[in-house]
């Protein structure tokens, strides 16, 4: 099987390489947070009572993902996030986060909030899904 590139000097293609692969560093010895992933859907009485919209309980029916992420002995101005379409970034000067989404997620229609009182870093994702149209219509 040969590989055909534009750049006869490139070791492989970018098709190669996973996604979200330049954000590692096994090198990092900051410790890595614990964490836990939800998903939020947004129902009525339509979806509880009747069943309308055709929405169940699985993940392929929720509009957004929640992460918690416990961050001990952390401010908030200690915090740098980064959110792309697939991979969720966190850095402070004790912990290291590099999370792969299990859906693809509209970076630019994130939030995220910091509650002191439990040192738990709170981001709130939109998944983005091809068909949207169709799933929820």
């Amino acid at each position: 099987f040969q590989v055909k590139s534009e750049n006869k000097k490139t070791i492989w293609n970018t098709e190669e390489v996973p996604e979200g692969s330049e954000f590692d560093d096994t090198w990092d010895p900051r410790e890595k947070p614990e964490y836990e992933i939800s998903f939020k859907q947004h129902v009525g009485t339509e979806d509880v009572f009747f069943g309308m919209t055709g929405k169940d309980p699985s993940t392929a029916c929720c509009e957004d993902i929640v992460i918690k992420i416990k961050l001990p002995e952390t401010k908030y101005s200690d915090i740098t996030l980064d959110i792309q379409d697939k991979v969720l970034d966190l850095r402070t000067p004790k912990n290291k986060l590099l999370l792969h989404l299990p859906y693809p997620v509209n970076s630019k229609e994130g939030r995220a909030r910091f509650l002191s009182e439990e040192e738990i870093l709170e981001v709130t994702l939109r998944v983005s899904r091809k068909l949207e149209f169709i799933n929820f219509s």
